[in-house]
This record gives C-alpha cells, sequence and structure tokens, in this order.
C-alpha cells in the first residue's frame, strides 16, 4: 500500500475529475487492488478487495494531511466503494458529497453519482476517446454521429460542442439517458440531440432510416446479460457498420475486457465488415498506464471506403 500513500502525499489539487492511482495497471506491486480518483470536490478510493480498518486508517490519515497542505481550512471529502465477488459497498468516509455533483473534463461539465452503484456517471478511462471525438467533429462541422450504448451520453456533449449537427443516443437505460439530458442542459446544448431508450438489436429500422452517419461511436459492456455480450454481440453490430456510415466515415470501437485482447475486434471486423480499414488504436490516459496494455481500454478506429 506504500505506493498508495506515497502518491497521496504528493497529490495537486484537482480541477477535472480523473484518476489519479491505478494500481490495476500492474505497475505498482502489492497495491493492484487500489484506485483512487477525483471528483472535485470528493475523493473515491475504490478497492477490489475488502480493506482492513487500519488500511483505511491509514489513508484517511494521508489524505487529511495532504489536503491540509492543499486546502487550508476545506473540510476533506471522500468516498471508499469495495467491489469484490459481485458485490459493491459504498461508504462516505469524511465530508460530504455536493447534490448535484457537477464535475469537469476538459471544459464540458458533466453530473456524477459517488454514492450509488459502481458507476459513477463518467468513465475516467475513456478521456482520450472523448478528446478524440471532440478532434475528429471540430474537423468535420456538420457531422451525423451515432452514439451506441450512450450511457450519460458524454460523446454527445464534446460531439455538439465541437460542432456535430445531430447526435442520435441510444442506451437500454432510460436513466442514464436521463442523466445524459441533464449533461446536455449543463451545456447549453438545446438542440441536435435526441436520446432513445431502446434495444439495439430491436432498433436497426429506426437507426439505419436515421443514417447515415459520419461517425459511429459503439462503447458496450463487455458483459451485460440480457444487454450485450461482446464474445457474441460484437459481430452482429459490426456486420451492420458499412451500411450506416458515410463514404469515408469513421467507426470508434471499444472494448473493456481484460481477457479479450485487440486481436479480438480486429479478427472480428475481417470477417464481418472487411472493407472498413483500420487506422489506429487510441491511447489510454497517461494515468491508467497498464504493464500488460492488451488488459486495458481497448479503443479502435476504423474508417469507411471512399
Amino acid at each position: 500500500m506504500q505506493a498508495l500513500l506515497d502518491t497521496i502525499a504528493t497529490l495537486d489539487l484537482p480541477t477535472d475529475a480523473g484518476r489519479v492511482f491505478h494500481g490495476r495497471g500492474g505497475q505498482h506491486p502489492g497495491c493492484e487492488r487500489w484506485a483512487l480518483d477525483a471528483f472535485p470536490p470528493v475523493w473515491v478510493l475504490t478497492a477490489f478487495r475488502p480493506a482492513t480498518d487500519d488500511e483505511l486508517a491509514a489513508i484517511d490519515a494521508a489524505l487529511a494531511a495532504r489536503w491540509a497542505e492543499l486546502a487550508p481550512g476545506q473540510a476533506l471529502n471522500w468516498v471508499h466503494q469495495c467491489r469484490h465477488e459481485g458485490r459493491t459497498e459504498t461508504r462516505l468516509m469524511a465530508g460530504a458529497v455536493p447534490e448535484p455533483h457537477v464535475v469537469t473534463e476538459n471544459g464540458s461539465l458533466f453530473r456524477v453519482h459517488l454514492l450509488k452503484g459502481q458507476n459513477h456517471g463518467l468513465f475516467l478511462d475513456m478521456a482520450e476517446g472523448r478528446r478524440w471525438v471532440r478532434a475528429y467533429c471540430a474537423a468535420h462541422p456538420g457531422l451525423k454521429v451515432l452514439n451506441l450504448f450512450a450511457y450519460t451520453c458524454a460523446f454527445s456533449v464534446v460531439a455538439l460542442q465541437a460542432g456535430a449537427r445531430q447526435v442520435v443516443n441510444l442506451d437500454m437505460s432510460q436513466g442514464a439517458l436521463a442523466i445524459g439530458q441533464q449533461n446536455h442542459a449543463l451545456n447549453g446544448l438545446a438542440d441536435g440531440a435526441a436520446f432513445l431508450a431502446h434495444d439495439l438489436f430491436k432498433s436497426w429500422g429506426k437507426i439505419t432510416r436515421a443514417g447515415p452517419y459520419g461517425l459511429v461511436i459503439v462503447d458496450p459492456p463487455s458483459f451485460q446479460k440480457g444487454s450485450f455480450v461482446a464474445t457474441k454481440d460484437y459481430a452482429r453490430l459490426m456486420r451492420r457498420l458499412p451500411d450506416l456510415l458515410t463514404r469515408g466515415g469513421h467507426a470508434v470501437l471499444c472494448l473493456n475486457a481484460p481477457e479479450l485482447e485487440t486481436g479480438f475486434l480486429q479478427e472480428q471486423m475481417q470477417v464481418q465488415a472487411p472493407d472498413l480499414h483500420f487506422e489506429q488504436r487510441l491511447t489510454n490516459p497517461p494515468a491508467f498506464a497498464d504493464s500488460a496494455p492488451e488488459r486495458a481500454l481497448k479503443v479502435l478506429v476504423y474508417r469507411a471506403p471512399g
């Protein structure tokens, strides 16, 4: 745990949301179960095995000491979440969590929720994916974008901010899309976004009729029974991409499954959509550096012919 404590002792005052310690990346031996994130003004410590009272007390003391240096007189706010054997337990350890809680990333505003559920409303490891989408939409103003498995629609926010004409957001969760609508409102985006609470595999007709799209973003769960299982459902989706994309349009394919390597997506694409050209795998944020990159988030960019 010493590497985590050493990192806390040298923390900077955060402005944007982001990861500050990534034990799961395997670069800090003995700390593989720990992650520390900043969702200003709250810190979130995640443990992937139960922590002892002594460990939590040591982390609390380290955070308190550093926070007194960074923000004298201000209350320390931190949350502990334990994820173990399919269960998630979240506790407020000190201070308070704002309600509503809004964080920033590269000038965009996003609502997050730290005390309920495993996911917080903004996937921090996808920051470079959002950066790429922002740059792509800025370079191709007036794009129509399809955002599949949209969750809380962060991709949609940055696409519209960068000049996209329209974004179609699709997700099975009405609750996630409702937060997505709040995110658009927070950023002053009153027009250009559609929010469809549909099962993708029952909605191809509607999605195809609304196309074609200059950019298709695919960011599914790797395994969510009743929604998407990567090993069987990604192929079904890939074969639809040529009909969804404009000539020269791009697809961003995301996969966050440690057991599946980049080759899984590339081989499936070669079979299902061989005319689409692989351009690059996006680099993950430096804070998510991994000693085994194939275990980490994979974000691949493909281009349609023309």
